[in-house]
């Protein structure tokens, strides 16, 4: 099934779940959220799609006028910003280890020649152990922390990015979206597209700044995907300028393109008890092997990144705009 949240012409927050020919959006009744949704399916026991299935309603919107005039939100969010977590994985892509590599190699002298940098490293664990065979828990994938709900850029909104960054980069992933139940258990409702935007520059001057360049905005949606996904997921990145496309590349997802399998990086998520707190919400990233920044490519103000991948629905565009900061330390004294 593929489900959306849309404001109505009264600004009211709703869910609709889009037709089969991707034209139409049949408006849910009784649920003002995807979050009230997935819970109503956690107190049942059941499925997302019966739960969805059981409210749909008559009303029937065009969903090209709903993108059009932005009025399609993010498709999962906690009533309070600070209960949503927004994290990801990287190294996880066949690939991906190559791009980040060029980036640290300049950087980091080599002891010896042939010698591992620490993210080809990170990436061989991966390789080796990151689809467990036996049930047991993979290798560690990298991890990062990326905000809260507040970071979340809803379809066609602008993607800003602090004066003080040194980039503003687009990266073209697949997002887990989750909600703990009231037992502390994880319940994936599903995936969608998402733009993990980084700052690349920040990270290649050091590959200990990562931590750094991923507090930025995000972009996920349009659609929650429900149930399983193709092992092989091929979509398109690419950024236009003044309606112009700028850059273009392909770039693969999906198990079969990944060197960790989605239940180890969720294991390894997961498996801290703070993320397993009843009621928030996790969005997390599962991390690419595409780059325009890999390939010499500077976004700039206005800059439309777009993100398509067919499985998943419609693309995901936004525009990069630069906000200031507006950071200034408190004067308050304690005695």
């Amino acid at each position: 099934m593929r489900l959306i949240q849309f404001l109505d012409d009264s600004s009211a927050v709703c869910v609709g779940e889009v037709g089969i020919d991707g034209r139409q959006v049949r408006r849910l009744d009784r649920v003002a959220s995807m979050y009230e949704l997935a819970n109503a399916a956690i107190a049942a026991g059941r499925s997302l799609d019966a739960i969805a299935a059981e409210c749909a309603g008559e009303e029937r919107l065009d969903y090209a006028d709903l993108l059009e005039r932005n009025r399609v939100l993010a498709p999962l969010h906690h009533p309070d910003p600070a209960h949503c977590r927004v994290t990801g994985t990287g190294l996880t892509h066949l690939g991906s280890a190559a791009a980040r590599d060029a980036m640290h190699r300049n950087l980091r002298q080599q002891a010896e020649a042939g010698t591992l940098t620490d993210s080809m490293r990170m990436f061989q664990w991966g390789v080796e152990g990151g689809i467990p065979r036996d049930g047991q828990p993979g290798a560690q994938p990298e991890w990062f922390y990326k905000g809260d709900g507040g970071i979340v850029a809803a379809p066609g909104a602008p993607l800003d990015s602090p004066d003080f960054a040194l980039d503003g980069g687009e990266e073209p992933e697949l997002v887990g979206l989750y909600l703990i139940g009231p037992d502390g258990t994880p319940h994936r409702l599903g995936f969608a597209l998402g733009n993990e935007f980084s700052d690349h520059v920040t990270e290649r001057r050091n590959y200990l700044y990562l931590a750094h360049s991923k507090l930025r905005a995000c972009a996920v949606g349009p659609e929650l995907r429900t149930g399983e996904l193709s092992r092989d997921l091929r979509g398109t990145s690419r950024i236009r300028r003044d309606g112009d496309v700028l850059w273009e590349k392909p770039f693969l997802t999906g198990e079969a393109n990944m060197c960790h399998s989605l239940a180890n990086l969720e294991y390894h998520h997961f498996k801290y008890a703070a993320h397993r707190r009843p009621g928030d919400v996790h969005l997390h990233f599962f991390g690419t092997a595409t780059l325009s920044f890999a390939d010499q490519v500077s976004a700039r103000d206005g800059d439309v990144f777009e993100i398509e991948l067919p499985e998943l629905g419609a693309p995901l565009r936004n525009p990069l705009r630069t906000v200031a900061s507006g950071f200034a330390l408190g004067g308050v004294s304690v005695r």
